[in-house]
């Protein structure tokens, strides 16, 4: 195929400003070659930055991960901190992917030259260890080099601003703009990476601040617990807190424990993607062991999996939803009004269970850089901060993480079980209790894939518009249009939203079912959040849980037909 001229130019412009000669020769060999499309791949739309940073797959080109790219964007991060008056330090870590250390290094390299002091973990962290660091001191930012759950060939740049805080709006678009002003690599200052401070103090503090936060150490009673780090860069860091939370039956999935850029037994190393636990279960089961507990290979988000029903995982709903009911039992009667968080599409079960617990409630877009800005503002408000949490298996807890920690949520959970274990209970005891109190809230997510983008917004512009009148059987008694900022009910009243305005449409339903549809952002897919609610009656939770099984399979299936109306 033909190279098309405007394409051989900007290859060769690339080329011309690259600082690595491997990815310079990439493009090289694919001019050669008369390589169209895999041009086409690397020059086509750039990777763009934004909610937390940016991420994608390695390779040469503005639309791959490489050395370049970290350059362009770092000193963009650079000099958006330099035109603040920023003052302190920035943090530096990485995790074990492919490319991880050479752009730790340059990023490392590129705010050395702008004049930044950098504090820079060389050997493989998890995030939630950056995340702390920045906090613990005062640092001005940032930077962790990571895919977090991506695929192997994938590798990005996460930022954290001061206080520790997810990056978020307004800052992600005053950030981008910076780094589309940086101009031609080589005027980008850079000094050779200093000597790297020892890591060993923020990591002893932020075992402690995990134990603090874990409360006095329960007696483990036997419990036996089998961990996965899902190839990823958590492994030791969560037994060394498990350790220090008095947890030491503890065994480690072995081929999944060490770091493996190739993520050999995971090749798509999400804990929610089916089949991802196996190994783990399998483990759990020969083993007789209590609980399992999964960190995604960056270590900030937490997967957990009981005997019960044959190795049941619970949702993060119910892993959020437990925590914040042992939190707030655990610590009534602390001085100031207890906040919990969540997110417009976790559960409304955690909004009842702040209820019965007089504590505030809030709830958010989906992310933590909106529900971080939530315990950031508790203490203003006289409030304390217990947890926020995301049904993507993402749980933040305390003041020492502004941002989700698989690793504290799994001490968190390994304490839990403990209690309950003292009292001859277990987690589905405990789920079922809080189903006995609340009614059973059945969740479960829908995606769709659409063959054009435009799609997507053609059908909630018409959920918007037309909604149905019913869905699965049940009147529509209002509609929630996020965009508008408004709830819309079917007497034709409506009041407002107290959220940022998002792309995205929710339907409340007479039976206290609902249904949120939003765009997935990154491919053109529609995402549906789904969740019905039944009381327990004299039959039982079993017989609740199955009636709501069968109500949320109906709705599943109707939001299906919905989607193809």
């Amino acid at each position: 195929m033909t190279i098309d001229e405007d394409l051989r130019a900007a290859a060769e412009a690339w080329m011309a400003d690259d600082p690595d000669p491997a990815t310079r020769a990439e493009v090289a060999r694919l001019l050669a070659d008369g390589d169209a499309d895999g041009l086409t791949a690397r020059f086509g739309a750039p990777l763009t930055f934004g909610t937390a940073g940016i991420r994608g797959p390695l390779g040469a080109g503005p639309a791959r991960m490489n050395r370049a790219t970290v350059r362009r964007v770092v000193a963009g991060l650079a000099a958006w901190l330099g035109a603040r008056g920023a003052d302190g330090d920035v943090v530096v870590g990485r995790d074990a992917r492919h490319g991880s250390a050479a752009f730790a290094d340059e990023a490392v390299a590129v705010l050395a030259g702008a004049g930044f002091a950098v504090r820079h973990f060389t050997e493989p962290v998890p995030t939630p260890l950056v995340a702390y660091t920045v906090r613990a001191v005062g640092a001005a930012a940032g930077v962790q080099v990571t895919a977090s759950h991506n695929p192997a060939g994938d590798n990005g740049i996460k930022v954290y601003l001061a206080g520790g805080l997810p990056l978020g709006v307004p800052h992600d678009g005053e950030i981008a703009a910076a780094i589309a002003a940086v101009g031609p690599l080589a005027t980008v200052p850079v000094t050779a990476p200093p000597a790297a401070e020892a890591p060993d103090a923020m990591r002893t503090g932020y075992l402690e601040a995990v134990r603090a936060l874990a409360g006095p150490a329960p007696d483990p009673a036997g419990l036996r617990i089998v961990v996965t780090a899902m190839h990823g860069v958590g492994g030791d860091l969560l037994v060394a807190a498990l350790a220090d939370g008095g947890f030491t039956d503890v065994v480690p999935v072995a081929a999944q424990h060490d770091p493996d850029p190739d993520f050999p037994t995971a090749p798509r190393p999400n804990p929610e993607e089916p089949g991802a636990l196996d190994l783990a279960r399998a483990l759990g089961a020969e083993h007789a062991a209590d609980l399992v507990l999964a960190t995604d290979p960056d270590g900030d988000r937490l997967a957990v999996a009981t005997p019960a029903d044959g190795w049941r995982t619970l949702t993060g709903d119910e892993v959020g939803c437990l925590l914040a009911e042992h939190l707030l039992d655990r610590d009534a009667g602390e001085p100031g009004q207890p906040l919990v968080a969540t997110t417009v599409v976790s559960s409304r079960l955690l909004a009842r269970i702040a209820e019965a617990h007089d504590a505030a409630y809030a709830e958010t877009l989906t992310g933590f850089k909106w529900l971080a800005p939530v315990a950031e503002g508790a203490q203003a408000a006289g409030q304390r901060f217990v947890l926020a949490y995301e049904q993507a298996l993402g749980v933040m807890v305390g003041d020492a993480v502004r941002d989700k920690d698989g690793i504290a949520a799994a001490v968190l959970v390994a304490t839990l079980a403990a209690d309950l274990r003292a009292g001859a209970t277990t987690l589905t005891d405990a789920l079922d209790g809080l189903a006995r109190r609340h009614g059973v809230h059945a969740t479960a997510g829908r995606s769709v894939a659409v063959e054009q983008p435009e799609q997507v917004e053609r059908v909630l512009d018409a959920l918007r518009r037309a909604p149905p009148s019913a869905v699965a059987g049940a009147a529509v008694v209002a509609v929630a249009d996020h965009a508008a900022g408004l709830v819309r009910h079917a007497d034709g009243s409506s009041e407002p939203r107290d959220t940022p305005p998002a792309d995205m449409v929710g339907l409340v339903l007479a039976d206290g079912s609902r249904c949120l549809v939003r765009p997935s952002g990154t491919e053109p897919v529609l995402k549906c959040y789904l969740e019905v609610v039944e009381q327990v009656a004299g039959d039982g939770v079993a017989v609740a849980r199955e009636r709501a099984a069968g109500r949320l399979e109906r709705l599943g299936a109707a939001f299906l037909a919905l989607v193809d109306r």
